[in-house]
């Protein structure tokens, strides 16, 4: 049985899907609003789509439902993922001295972990009659890849070294999150710096072991491992 029946025979009145901002796929617009049809280009977003349409569809009286649309998540956080680009950037900046960029002209919104988890406890705070059957997207600095890059190295040390690689990832989008600070009054508060500053001092006190080299810290090495792929 879906997840979300379980939820509703146990008596669950509200539930909040985390979808993704990667459910829009590679877009023209200059922002892109919760309005937009879906394009999702792999996988994972397919399939954070679909389940997007589940849950609407069972959306009823006493069963209110929100679907938020992250940005690229970054910063420390103690469940540490560092294959996410602002991640992945500072990890290479902090513990290899150099940073790969491929493409570089690709946009990526984000958040940082620390407004993202605010959001959380937020959306079960709001009423029924501000939330339910609503999607937003939640998002606060977007940036091209090569942007991230610069502003990495700005906050690890100028010897960082950048070198930049063609790639077939074309994958660009710009979303706009001023319809969740419209109406719910969310706005995220945390910088990309920060997220840079908070991940390099983690780093550096050695709050993350082996962050090149230990498969916990990346989602598809961890499938691989467990053959779930």
């Amino acid at each position: 049985p879906h997840l979300v029946d379980i939820a509703k025979d146990k008596g669950v009145n509200r539930f909040i899907y985390a979808s993704s901002s990667s459910v829009y796929g590679l877009r023209d617009e200059e922002n892109v609003t919760e309005d937009l049809a879906l394009l999702p280009l792999t996988d994972y977003s397919k399939y954070k789509a679909l389940c997007e349409d589940i849950l609407l569809k069972k959306r009823e009286s006493g069963f209110s439902t929100l679907i938020l649309r992250p940005a690229t998540v970054c910063g420390y956080s103690p469940r540490l993922r560092l294959d996410l680009t602002v991640n992945i950037l500072t990890n290479h900046a902090v513990n290899r001295g150099n940073i790969t960029v491929f493409g570089g002209k690709q946009k990526r919104p984000n958040i940082h972990i620390q407004d993202l988890t605010d959001l959380y406890v937020r959306s079960l705070e709001w009423s029924d009659e501000q939330i339910d059957g609503k999607i937003y997207n939640a998002g606060y600095e977007n940036h091209s890849v090569g942007e991230i890059a610069e502003i990495v190295r700005k906050g690890v040390g100028d010897k960082v070294s950048i070198s930049t690689e063609p790639s077939d990832d074309l994958r660009s989008y710009h979303i706009s999150s001023e319809k969740i600070r419209h109406e719910l009054g969310f706005q995220p508060a945390h910088t990309l710096d920060q997220a840079v500053t908070g991940l390099t001092e983690a780093f550096r006190i050695g709050a993350v072991p082996n962050p090149l080299t230990d498969q916990r810290y990346y989602n598809i090495k961890t499938m691989q491992s467990l053959r779930i792929t």
